[in-house]
C-alpha cells in the first residue's frame, strides 16, 4: 500500500548524503508521488521537485561544478531533462535536505520546513520565535503550505518507519 519506489537509488544518495533513506523517500512521496516527471506550477522538477536554480546551486555547492557527479556522469547545465533522470533528482534532494538539517543544527523539522519555505524564510521564523521548530508545534509555522509539507513528510516518514522498519535500509 506504501511502496517506496527508486529503492537503490535512494539508498545510494541518502548514504552518500548521509540522511534517512526513509526522509528521501518521504519527501517524494509528498512532493511527487514518485513520478519522475513531474512539474510544478513554479517550475519545480523530478520527484523531489527541485528547482532548476536551487538544483544547480546544489552542484556547485557539491563540486560538481567540474562537470563529472560521484558516478562519472556528465552533469553539465541544469535541464528538466537531467533533473526528471531520478538518480540525479534523489542525489541533489538528498544533499540538499543533509545541508539543511546541518543548517539548523541537526533539526530535521525545520529543514523539511526549508526544504518547502527557504532557509532564510524559516530561519527568519525561528529567530523572530514565530516558530520553535518542533514538530508538535508545527501548528504554528506562518504559511500553511509549508504547514502542510513538514506535516505529511513526517507522517510518511513515521508510517514508512512502521512499515519498513527503523534500521534504515529501506528492506536491503
Amino acid at each position: 500500500m506504501y511502496p517506496i519506489n527508486y529503492q537503490s537509488q535512494i539508498r545510494n544518495a541518502a548514504t552518500e548524503a548521509q540522511v534517512d533513506p526513509l526522509l528521501v523517500a518521504s519527501v517524494i512521496r509528498v512532493e511527487s508521488k514518485f513520478k519522475r516527471t513531474d512539474v510544478s506550477h513554479a517550475g519545480a522538477v523530478g520527484l523531489m521537485q527541485l528547482m532548476p536554480g536551487t538544483a544547480g546551486w546544489i552542484e556547485q555547492k557539491m563540486k560538481a561544478d567540474r562537470n563529472v557527479n560521484a558516478n562519472g556522469i556528465v552533469i553539465g547545465k541544469i535541464t528538466r531533462q537531467k533533473l526528471s533522470n531520478p538518480t540525479q533528482n534523489i542525489r541533489l534532494g538528498a544533499w540538499y535536505i543533509h545541508y539543511l538539517t546541518k543548517q539548523f543544527n541537526g533539526n530535521e523539522v525545520a529543514a523539511i520546513a526549508a526544504y518547502n519555505a527557504g532557509p532564510k524564510r524559516v530561519g527568519d521564523w525561528l529567530s523572530e520565535k514565530k516558530w520553535n521548530g518542533r514538530l508538535q508545534t508545527i501548528q504554528d509555522i506562518p504559511v500553511g503550505e509549508t504547514r502542510h509539507f513538514v506535516d505529511r513528510v513526517f507522517y510518511n516518514y513515521h508510517l514508512y518507519g512502521r512499515i519498513y522498519g527503523k534500521d534504515k535500509t529501506l528492506g536491503k
